[in-house]
């Protein structure tokens, strides 16, 4: 009797998929519906157990501008117009990519037990925490445009650009970012220290405490490296983005004020700065795809 060679059984549905593996980036926003429930849940937490609640939120930005405003405006001698403006202007940009440096590395770890039981895009976890930092955006730019109102704000159709360009370069670093550390932590734990050392390096390399001009003086031309070095940081240049939206309409002379406190070619760098940013955030969401069938079994 000969044997018969059979051909392998095939799955009459195709091949079997990880449940795990859903849709990535798409798929969560796909679930819209459960991704505001965590972003609900979110807020809550964040403000439990809080006389104030939301408004803390409002309450926070205008104490730090009104500081700004008395002690840097009024106190401290400085060469720019609208001082206060100017920083509080850069001081949103920063904010918001702290925030969602802090809240996405922990949104994975934090949300342990949903990984372990319910089967759903891990992705969502810091696409929900990064919604919750957007969240927070909203009374910044509530209490910076009433600051513009008073300080005599005439935007031209390149403010109203740069603001746009200079939003989504945040956020999409922010979001590749939070994808990036929130899968880098369920391995190694220290991350929460990297995050650290990274938010005091984005304070004093961003020009928000201190003016861009003074970069410009003591770099251009004599130290060209560390000049186009310093620029090659997408937050410096969200942050200069956000001083032609904000600050540059709201001076007397804002011509001259873009050419003492702006880069050329500064919105040809942002552009460049959102492809590269679409280019990380491709990057991360494939790292974290490659990560995250073991986050079940590290946690």
């Amino acid at each position: 009797m000969t044997a018969v060679a059979t051909a392998p059984d095939r799955h009459p549905l195709g091949p079997l998929e990880n449940p795990g593996r859903i849709g990535g980036l798409k798929d969560v926003f796909r679930r819209r519906y459960l991704l505001k429930l965590l972003v609900r849940k979110e807020l809550r937490v964040r403000y439990q157990g809080s006389a104030l609640g939301l408004a803390w939120s409002y309450v926070k930005p205008l104490v730090r501008f009104i500081m700004y405003f008395y002690i840097i405006g009024l106190l401290i001698t400085h060469n720019l117009e609208n001082r206060p403006l100017h920083i509080f202007s850069g001081m949103i940009a920063v904010s918001f990519f702290i925030d969602a440096l802090t809240s996405g590395s922990k949104s994975v770890v934090k949300n342990k037990a949903l990984v372990r039981k319910i089967n759903l895009p891990r992705e969502m976890f810091p696409v929900s925490s990064i919604m919750v930092s957007t969240y927070h955006l909203i009374p910044m730019y509530v209490i910076l445009l009433l600051g513009c109102g008073v300080s005599g704000w005439k935007p031209d159709p390149l403010a109203f650009l740069a603001a746009i360009m200079a939003f989504v370069l945040v956020w999409v670093w922010g979001l590749g970012t939070a994808l990036l550390l929130s899968a880098w932590n369920v391995y190694f734990r220290d991350v929460s220290n990297v995050v650290d050392v990274i938010q005091t390096v984005i304070t004093w390399t961003t020009p928000m405490i201190y003016p861009f001009g003074i970069v410009k003086d003591k770099l251009q031309g004599t130290h060209e490296f560390l000049y186009q070095l310093y620029l090659c940081s997408p937050l410096t240049n969200a942050v200069l983005l956000q001083n032609r939206a904000f600050w540059t309409p709201s001076t007397s002379d804002p011509k001259a004020a873009a050419e003492e406190e702006l880069p050329s070619h500064m919105f040809e760098r942002g552009a460049i700065f959102i492809v590269l940013s679409l280019l990380f955030l491709w990057f991360a969401q494939v790292t974290f795809a490659r990560l995250e069938g073991r986050f079940a079994e590290k946690l």
